[in-house]
């Protein structure tokens, strides 16, 4: 009886977001975020091992329910899946192992590589798909939301994670990655901004999503860079276009009247993309300025990844996380 008491009062496996993988994309982030921190303000790295642990741990776990659920209820998935909006966040997965990647091969660079490719294969195939399902048409406007862009995100990850794999043919896929990345960002991006200008305001649950759509500047900064080994002017234009979106996103995004759930966390991977390139440009251009305006975004993210932590296992513990 105390055992059925108890899974009632935490809710079913069946109801696992899979939007909480975005959780592993920004706690991934946060430790690359502090590992950099760590050249340009000479901090112990302990914050980017700990942040890193966590974010293999909750994969494993989260990747382990996640499979359960499968097996227990794959119709749900499949209609997760095929769903217009919710099917994007199937991209998390994609993006969290090619980061997971970047983790592990601070300790283990073989292992590193291998999830390095078992993430490029993901985030490959799920972008074809859901470039697929676009053009077959039909498509209703009011569903092209910034959580389309993760699956497309996904590819310019491959090169952030792997502008320095050793393999003859990394460079090509890292130059594959960001062309398709890049231009299928482009159109996607160009569909969003018009879905918000032209029809009414997304449901409120889906508002901190707005973040997402500064993640392809801010990847494609760092996927560029990583692919070029330099910064050039067009790569500075990929960070301040998405520095100055963030800007005007935050007062739109952070608001009281915005209720808390596990969407939330799609705030988190972008603005850890964006405290990447913050520190990596801060660090070539070594401009008082803006090491300190790295140094404030770095300080954001982590207070907006404990927060949500603390909020997501509140959700956990009182039942509402594994809620319809």
């Amino acid at each position: 009886m105390a055992a059925v008491t108890k899974q009632r009062s935490i809710g079913s496996i069946q109801f696992l977001p899979v939007n909480l993988f975005a959780a592993v994309m920004g706690i991934s982030g946060l430790s690359l975020a502090w590992r950099q921190a760590s050249q340009l303000f000479s901090v112990p790295t302990i914050i980017a091992d700990i942040s890193g642990m966590i974010a293999i741990l909750l994969f494993i776990v989260l990747g382990i329910g996640y499979l359960w659920k499968w097996a227990l209820y794959p119709h749900k998935v499949k209609t997760e899946f095929m769903h217009p909006i919710i099917g994007n966040f199937y991209g998390t997965i994609a993006v969290a192992i090619l980061l997971l990647s970047s983790i592990v091969g601070v300790y283990s660079k073989h292992t590193g590589q291998v999830i390095w490719i078992i993430g490029t294969i993901s985030a490959l195939v799920l972008c074809f798909v859901f470039v697929t399902r676009l053009l077959n048409g039909n498509f209703e406007p009011v569903n092209k939301v910034p959580a389309s862009l993760i699956p497309v995100v996904g590819t310019l990850d491959i090169s952030v994670a792997g502008g320095t794999m050793p393999f003859p043919w990394a460079h090509e896929i890292n130059l594959l990655s960001l062309a398709v990345g890049g231009f299928v960002a482009l159109v996607f991006f160009t569909l969003i901004f018009s879905r918000l200008i032209h029809h009414a305001p997304m449901p409120t649950g889906l508002t901190p999503s707005m973040i997402i759509m500064i993640a392809p500047f801010e990847v494609g900064f760092l996927g560029y860079t990583n692919l070029e080994q330099r910064i050039d002017s067009f790569a500075s234009i990929l960070y301040y276009f998405g520095l100055f979106l963030f800007v005007v996103l935050f007062f739109k995004v952070f608001r009281k009247s915005n209720p808390f759930g596990a969407s939330w966390w799609g705030v988190s991977f972008p603005m850890a993309a964006l405290s990447n390139a913050a520190l990596k440009y801060a660090m070539f251009v070594d401009s008082w300025l803006l090491i300190d305006v790295s140094g404030i975004i770095l300080v954001l993210l982590s207070l907006v990844v404990v927060i949500l932590f603390i909020r997501t296992t509140k959700l956990l513990f009182s039942g509402n996380l594994l809620k319809q």
